[in-house]
């Protein structure tokens, strides 16, 4: 049982995927421990997300939260893009975060990756990045393109994939309630550096 309420996520030593897994598994069994915190790149396309499997299946045994974050796997370049860029804050902390976010949700929730875990919780922040803004152009594409395939937006709608609002605003929030359901939207995640009032 976790102490005044708070629940925590373990870190886990990439490098090595075996010894993560069961570090994970250890961590589990700590008081509070409820879930492991991995960085987005592990999830870009499927081709790389296979490497992340011992985690699915722990937290899937667990039935644990795998919470994927924005950030590097180790030895990826990061960020991106250099300080001298122009607007690089805005470029590396808006634009690249959200589009790699985007690239996880359409691992997740566009493949079959996830269906072998249905015990496992996963939660990736920032509102999955943009699909609520991207998914009528996936829509129309597939229409125009694949029309025997099922609409991106009907697949995003039930996968079991749940998005936090952390730093978003009220047209962004009522967009990914639009697309994913208000029971998907998780709230007072990723630490309170934003505030609640905007």
């Amino acid at each position: 049982k976790s102490q005044e309420g708070f629940n925590g996520s373990a870190a886990l030593p990439l490098m090595d995927m075996p010894g993560a897994a069961a570090e994970f598994e250890r961590a589990l069994a700590l008081p509070g421990v409820v879930g492991a915190q991995v960085p987005g790149n592990g999830f870009l396309i499927k081709k790389d997300a296979e490497a992340m499997r011992p985690l699915l299946e722990v937290a899937n045994r667990h039935r644990a939260i795998v919470f994927i974050h924005h950030g590097p796997l180790p030895g990826d370049k990061f960020p991106r893009i250099g300080g001298d860029t122009d607007n690089a804050r805005r470029r590396n902390g808006t634009l690249d975060m959200q589009a790699s976010l985007s690239s996880v949700m359409v691992t997740l929730c566009l493949t079959d990756y996830l269906a072998d875990y249905p015990d496992a919780m996963v939660h990736v922040h920032n509102l999955g990045g943009n699909i609520p803004y991207e998914v009528e152009r996936m829509d129309h594409r597939c229409l125009l393109d694949t029309p025997s395939e099922e609409l991106p937006s009907a697949r995003f709608r039930k996968a079991k994939v749940y998005v936090d609002c952390t730093s978003f605003g009220p047209r962004a929030i009522e967009a990914a309630v639009g697309l994913y359901g208000a029971d998907r939207i998780v709230c007072g995640t990723d630490g309170t550096e934003f505030g609640c009032e905007w």
